[in-house]
């Protein structure tokens, strides 16, 4: 049962693969990080929690983020035109993305959004040409890479030197640490923030015309487990905060402090709770601003796989299976089950890009006896079409039984694709019950109304 709902019902009206979302668990998980991070920062800031869209996003799911008190992250112009067509207040919606186009940055001028989250200089300078043009100001956020090793996998680290995202806190080599304050006093001041593309570029905000700068945003990465990162990333961010104040005399209003905090997709997880979460970097950036004799910015967070990663649920219908011989550490051999489901790397994509590991079970029917040494495996043409590495399924586990694969409500829609024209699986919520499709399920003539020789014939 999910959401009141059993399976075999579920798969029955809607087939399988299927995504199935619980509407009460997405409730929840907003509410408690909106709840502990309110709480965490009283009485010295208030607190955004936005939504990160990316993880998913329907219009129904961008509806339950607003009622439950949460903005709205968005990462493209699409994702942007979805939350709108949601009902997000437009100043309830962020923009990110490292390469926006000049379209995407004038529809979010356009629409009245509450941040524009700027990624470089080029960028920056581009929201400054067109807000003057369109006779506004936009509000602007300076993404930084505080240069910290997130311990994630490399693919989702995304606050370290060497990657696409954001300005580095960094300065060029050779730069000079010291200069003449905003004022132009002949003293000199010690700036470790001189020459470096966030410095540059916060300069550049403060003074461009059509540009309100509001604060500096760091994301250091995904499915992070250790509080270490979040703490220093917060450090580094109020003593560039604390730069900017000495240099100019401007002490920026918000800070945001991300996302990326992990859930549990097995039981080897173990994931904080968001009070937790909330309660260490309020500790952190309270006694960090006052070192530095700040008042606490306004903060806000992203979180997006915390809130609906764990509300999802895929279900498979199970096919041909097969055993094997492999080679046990001890130089034996043992026997592993193929078990192959009628979707694979098209809903799933995070096992081959990032060697995500999940847990399954047999949904379907109670069954007692042994259980074997399990492989989930998709049916497209790869060998890396993994859906569950290793697994204990019963012996008695048979073609048609339904499994269920927890923990998929993060990323595996916004990732799933066509490959080996296979259709999306709808997305379904339930709740009290009931079931109502979030996303229909794709058909083979939705994918052929594309193809132009098709349509022709």
């Amino acid at each position: 049962m999910i959401g009141g709902v059993d399976v075999v019902t579920l798969a029955a009206q809607h087939g399988t693969p299927l995504y199935v979302l619980s509407e009460a668990d997405f409730r929840a998980r907003a509410r408690s990080f909106r709840e502990a991070f309110g709480a965490a920062f009283a009485p010295e800031a208030e607190v955004d929690v936005f939504y990160a869209g990316k993880a998913f996003l329907s219009t129904h799911v961008a509806g339950w983020a607003v009622e439950e008190g949460l903005c709205v992250d968005t990462a493209s112009g699409g994702e942007l035109a979805l939350a709108l067509a949601g009902g997000v207040p437009p100043r309830q919606i962020g923009l990110h993305g490292n390469n926006k186009s000049d379209a995407e940055i004038q529809r979010a001028l356009d629409a009245g959004i509450g941040r524009i989250i700027a990624d470089s200089l080029d960028e920056l300078e581009r929201i400054s040409t067109l807000a003057v043009a369109a006779g506004t100001r936009a509000p602007v956020m300076l993404r930084l890479t505080p240069g910290v090793h997130a311990s994630t996998h490399e693919y989702i680290a995304t606050a370290h030197e060497d990657q696409k995202f954001g300005l580095s806190l960094t300065p060029a080599s050779g730069a000079d640490a010291s200069g003449a304050d905003a004022a132009g006093a002949e003293a000199k001041v010690t700036n470790p923030y001189l020459g470096s593309p966030a410095w540059t570029a916060a300069s550049r905000a403060l003074e461009l015309p059509g540009v309100e700068l509001r604060g500096i945003h760091a994301h250091i990465g995904s499915q992070i487990f250790e509080p270490a990162g979040f703490e220093l990333a917060a450090q580094k961010l109020i003593a560039f905060l604390a730069s900017l104040r000495a240099a100019y005399g401007v002490e920026l209003p918000e800070l945001d402090l991300g996302g990326g905090h992990g859930i549990a997709y097995t039981e080897a997880d173990t994931p904080r709770a968001p009070e937790a979460i909330a309660a260490a970097l309020a500790a952190t950036v309270k006694q960090a601003c006052a070192e530095h004799g700040l008042s606490v910015p306004r903060i806000s967070i992203e979180p997006g796989r915390a809130i609906v990663g764990p509300a999802g649920v895929t279900l498979y219908r199970v096919g041909v299976q097969k055993d094997v011989q492999v080679d046990a550490p001890d130089g034996t051999t043992v026997s592993r089950r193929y078990v192959a489901v009628d979707g694979g790397m098209s809903d799933n994509a995070r096992g081959v890009l990032y060697d995500a590991d999940y847990s399954a079970v047999l949904a379907s029917r109670r069954v007692t006896g042994d259980h074997a040494l399990s492989r989930i495996v998709g049916k497209h043409c790869e060998s890396g079409d993994i859906v569950v590495r290793n697994v204990y399924l019963p012996t008695a586990t048979a073609r048609d039984d339904l499994l269920a694969v927890p923990a998929t409500g993060a990323y595996c829609h916004s990732l799933s694709s066509n490959y080996n024209y296979l259709t999306r699986p709808a997305v379904v919520a339930v709740a009290d019950g009931a079931s109502q499709v979030l996303i229909r399920r794709e058909t083979e003539q939705d994918m052929l109304g594309r193809d132009t020789g098709f349509a022709a014939h």
